[in-house]
């Protein structure tokens, strides 16, 4: 590996890597990171975007051709130190056989064991929501007649186009636009797709058995777009929450 070794810059250089998952199939993205970044500090960071721990995280770089260029075993050793290229792949291992990574769940969630009660033992149930919409129907008939237009919130997407950056609230997070426009398997009324730059979100781009956009996996979300402000919100590095 020591002929593949290039001496390090003497500044601040970054490298473009796209990213790939051991047990998520579909995982695809891209990462820029500084060559100066150790080994530990990328972990870091992937973390952030993957959900495999840093100590379960083993790292393998490959170049544009799929061949393997070395593995990054040594967390105190820079980046550049493995000789990374702008398009080159870091794949990612999770050693971990109990991983929220593993068993394709996060994938496919038909794999998720979900929560059953047959009708009659609900309908046996006090207190449930069922009972109480009866009961305020009962009392007031267009109490839960739908109040949300087909054309809800629409002003607001005028100015939201695919692929413009943004930040949504509650919480501040970052990501992009993916798509803008009604979706009817969720609600009346406009809604926006965000593919968040961190996995803070609940899906791939699929709701309710309907694809609206693609995505990582856990990095989707369908929001209104009152939640949306459109601007320049570049990608948080984690790197910059150390500086003073």
């Amino acid at each position: 590996m020591a002929s593949r070794l290039q001496q390090l810059p003497g500044n601040d250089e970054a490298v473009l890597l796209r990213l790939s998952h051991s047990n998520l199939k579909t995982f695809s993205s891209e990462i820029r990171l500084s060559l100066l970044a150790t080994v530990e500090s990328v972990k870091e960071k992937l973390w952030r975007k993957c959900g495999t721990s840093v100590d379960s995280m083993c790292l393998e770089l490959y170049d544009d051709a799929g061949s393997k260029v070395s593995s990054l075993d040594d967390g105190s050793r820079p980046l550049g130190f493995y000789s990374p290229l702008d398009g080159y792949r870091l794949h990612i291992i999770d050693l971990d056989p109990s991983s929220v990574t593993s068993g394709g769940w996060l994938e496919d969630t038909s794999l998720v064991e979900k929560y059953k009660i047959s009708d009659e033992a609900y309908d046996k149930r006090d207190g449930t929501f069922k009972k109480f919409k009866e009961k305020i129907t009962s009392q007031n008939p267009s109490a839960f007649e739908p109040k949300i237009t087909d054309n809800y919130m629409e002003d607001l997407c005028t100015n939201v186009k695919v692929g413009d950056r943004c930040e949504v609230e509650p919480g501040a997070k970052r990501g992009v636009i993916k798509f803008v426009g009604k979706a009817e398997s969720l609600a009346p009324g406009f809604w926006i797709g965000v593919q968040y730059d961190e996995p803070l979100g609940k899906h791939d781009g699929m709701v309710k058995g309907t694809r609206y956009f693609e995505c990582p996996p856990l990095h989707g979300a369908m929001v209104r777009p009152d939640k949306v402000k459109v601007g320049d919100y570049p990608e948080r590095d984690i790197f910059e929450e150390d500086e003073i």
